[in-house]
């Protein structure tokens, strides 16, 4: 009998007060407003890695949602991503008190120059002993140039152009400037590194003219893994490319089957295999150890949440203030230059205010199930199964309650299933995900600048 498809788990959190279900941070219970405290982030990584999860995925944004109401008067009321600091200072310290857990951070690719960026992961990548990964993103709200200095935010498509140069420049860095025995540490002969086995990269194009040697010596994965969300169909052209993982948003199956299934023969048109992704969608789960006791807190937390601060983060999301909407009132859904597929999937369904409100009614718009072990364990299997996801983006509702109860409640079931593991597997990050080895694979886009590629004159 073929073994059964392990689900991957990450945590879905974010270096703020609200990020996905909005206003739970009024609950009695939450602990998200100590978000700015080294024990808030030690004590969730302790209790994820006891849990055995994969990853502790943190977003980021950077910019505030000033699109609904045209200002910040829900988001700031609310916390709506804001305030928000930022999460790769997190890192180490939550590194020192795990040994497994992985850590894939958002770092948009406008915010620092491609040489000093790489220079700062694999800084990472050393510490955590590879378990590092970068959720790479373009960014999309206006505020966010604005607030840099940088003018107008650039078209959807166009950010991606510079995503794909940003990569190549890394690639260059990360893959191709230091043989992996360059390091010598022979203290006799007094070589600490061979100058023969580093060489600069000497990059021009479009959007970098980047001459130097990296900074750093090979990590354990060198590339840290890559992470994306982009799903619009420039999205998933650039995941077919660089992505290992994708986050997708969808609330029922046969919309995330037909995701995987699109972000799939991307990456065999580029030349890679379907299985070099691994797919994740974004969940909410209130677990009781009955389903009387899962309602109850459902319920419970039903009457903290906030749909309106969901709709100020939606509005973002789109680029459409909702707020000048009547409840049934149509709305002109259109290509805008925030998330193009979120906003073509609201215009599908031709959802109004009052349908948003209602999908929104626990704060956030990701698919939540409630029920006890048995129940929440069958439909995660069905999202594997018909869904064909790999894994999920657990959100937090209440935190750190909601992890707890997962782990207590639904681990054990999946793992009576053969769902889940028992045991983390040795290696990095990139192996415990794909049990093929610590590095990228040649046959994907880094592995043209390795030494001896075909194309290593391009370094």
């Amino acid at each position: 009998m073929a073994a059964k498809k392990q689900i991957l788990l990450n945590a879905f959190n974010m270096n703020c007060v609200g990020h996905i279900n909005h206003g739970l941070w009024t609950h009695p219970r939450d602990r998200s407003p100590d978000y700015n405290t080294l024990a808030y982030w030690t004590d969730q990584a302790k209790l994820l890695e006891r849990g055995l999860f994969d990853g502790l995925f943190i977003a980021d944004i950077i910019g505030v949602y000033d699109v609904y109401g045209g200002g910040i008067d829900v988001t700031a009321r609310e916390s709506v991503q804001l305030p928000v600091n930022d999460p790769i200072l997190l890192v180490s310290a939550m590194a020192a008190v795990t040994q497994n857990l992985g850590f894939g951070i958002t770092v948009n690719v406008h915010n620092e120059a491609p040489y000093t960026f790489a220079r700062r992961f694999s800084t990472l990548d050393h510490l955590t002993r590879g378990r590092i990964g970068w959720n790479i993103v373009t960014g999309y709200l206006e505020s966010a140039h604005r607030g840099k200095g940088d003018g107008q935010l650039p078209e959807h498509d166009r950010r991606y152009d510079y995503a794909e140069e940003y990569l190549e420049v890394l690639y260059k860095l990360w893959e191709g400037s230091w043989d992996d025995d360059a390091v010598r540490r022979d203290r006799a002969a007094r070589v600490f590194a061979d100058p023969a086995k580093i060489r600069p990269i000497d990059h021009h194009g479009e959007f970098f003219d980047v001459g130097g040697y990296h900074l750093a010596e090979p990590s354990l994965q060198r590339t840290p893994v890559l992470y994306q969300a982009g799903t619009s169909p420039r999205g998933r052209a650039f995941a077919g490319r660089h992505a290992e993982c994708v986050f997708i948003s969808a609330r029922d199956k046969a919309t995330a089957r037909t995701a995987v299934r699109a972000i799939r023969a991307e990456a065999e048109r580029a030349g890679r295999r379907a299985e070099d992704i691994k797919v994740f969608v974004g969940i909410a789960v209130v677990p009781g150890r009955t389903k009387a006791e899962a309602e109850e807190k459902r319920d419970e937390y039903l009457r903290y949440s906030s749909p309106e601060a969901g709709l100020a983060h939606f509005s973002a999301t789109t680029g459409i203030d909702f707020s000048r909407y009547g409840l049934d009132t149509p709305i002109p859904y259109a290509p805008g230059n925030a998330i193009q597929s979120a906003t073509a999937a609201a215009a599908q369904r031709g959802l109004t205010k009052r349908d948003l409100l209602s999908e929104l009614a626990l704060g956030g718009r990701y698919a939540a199930i409630t029920g006890d072990g048995p129940a929440i364990a069958d439909e995660l299997q069905s999202w594997i199964e018909e869904g064909e996801v790999d894994g999920f983006n657990l959100t937090r509702i209440v935190v750190p309650e909601s992890y707890a109860d997962f782990i207590d409640i639904v681990i054990p079931e999946l793992q009576d299933r053969g769902l889940y593991k028992t045991a983390y597997a040795e290696g990095a990050l990139r192996h415990k995900l794909f049990n093929q080895g610590d590095r990228l694979p040649d046959r994907h886009a880094a592995g043209a600048f390795r030494p001896g590629a075909r194309r290593a004159e391009a370094v």
